[in-house]
C-alpha cells in the first residue's frame, strides 16, 4: 500500500485581492505562509519518498514550508508546469468582482464552473486535466505502484483533475468539490492504484 498527499498552496497575495491568478506568479500572503506551517504540522509522522510541486512559488513554496514544519526537509521536490494551475487567459489579474460586472453573472459562472468552456484565452478543467493526468500517470504512478509515498502541493484546479482522476468523479460532482487552502488529503492506494480510503488530515 502506498500514500498520496494532495494539498492546494496557502493563500496567494492575489486569492487575498479576489483576482484571477492562473499561470501568474504570485507569492503567499502572510496568512498562507501560516498556513503552509499549519499544513506541515499535519503531515508530522509520515514519511515521504517524492515531493512534487508546480513551476509557480505559491506552490512551491507552501510545499516547502510544510515539509520543514514535518521534518521532511532532506526531501529534494520536483517542480513541474504539468501541475500549474488552470490558465485563466484574459482573466489573469481581473478581481473576480469586477469581472462579473464586465461580462456578466452568468458568463463568468460558467468560466468558472463548467468542465469545458474555456475562458478567453484560457483553459477549461478539462484541458488542465488533459496535462496533469498524463503527467502523473508518467511520473508518479510508478513511484505508487511500487510501495513509495508521495506528497504534492499544487492549486484548486489541478487538484480537482486529479481528484477527480483518483476518485472517479464525474464533471459536475467534481466542480462542485471545494479544495480549502493548505488542507492535506490522504489517499491510501493498493498496487493497481484503487483507491483504499480518502480523507482530509
Amino acid at each position: 500500500m502506498a500514500q498520496l498527499v494532495i494539498f492546494r498552496h496557502g493563500q496567494s497575495l492575489w486569492n487575498l485581492e479576489n483576482k484571477f491568478t492562473g499561470w501568474i506568479d504570485v507569492d503567499l500572503s502572510e496568512k498562507g505562509i501560516e498556513e503552509a506551517h499549519h499544513a506541515g504540522k499535519k503531515l508530522q509522522g509520515f514519511t515521504f519518498d517524492y515531493a512534487y510541486a508546480s513551476a509557480l512559488q505559491r506552490a512551491q513554496k507552501t510545499l516547502q514550508m510544510a515539509l520543514d514544519s514535518a521534518g521532511h526537509a532532506v526531501l529534494t521536490p520536483v517542480f513541474h508546469p504539468a501541475l500549474n494551475e488552470r490558465m485563466y487567459g484574459d482573466l489573469q489579474g481581473l478581481n473576480k468582482e469586477e469581472t462579473v460586472k464586465k461580462f456578466g453573472e452568468e458568463q463568468v459562472k460558467v468560466w468558472r464552473r463548467s468542465f469545458d468552456v474555456p475562458p478567453p484565452n484560457g483553459e477549461s478543467l478539462k484541458d488542465t486535466a488533459e496535462r496533469v493526468i498524463p503527467y502523473f500517470e508518467s511520473e508518479i504512478i510508478p513511484k505508487l505502484k511500487a510501495g513509495k509515498n508521495v506528497v504534492i502541493a499544487a492549486h484548486g484546479n489541478s487538484l480537482r483533475a486529479l481528484i477527480m482522476y483518483l476518485e472517479k468523479m464525474t464533471p459536475e460532482q467534481i466542480l462542485e468539490f471545494e479544495i480549502g487552502t493548505a488542507q492535506p488529503r490522504l489517499y491510501e492506494l493498493d498496487s493497481e492504484m484503487n483507491v483504499i480510503s480518502a480523507r482530509n488530515l
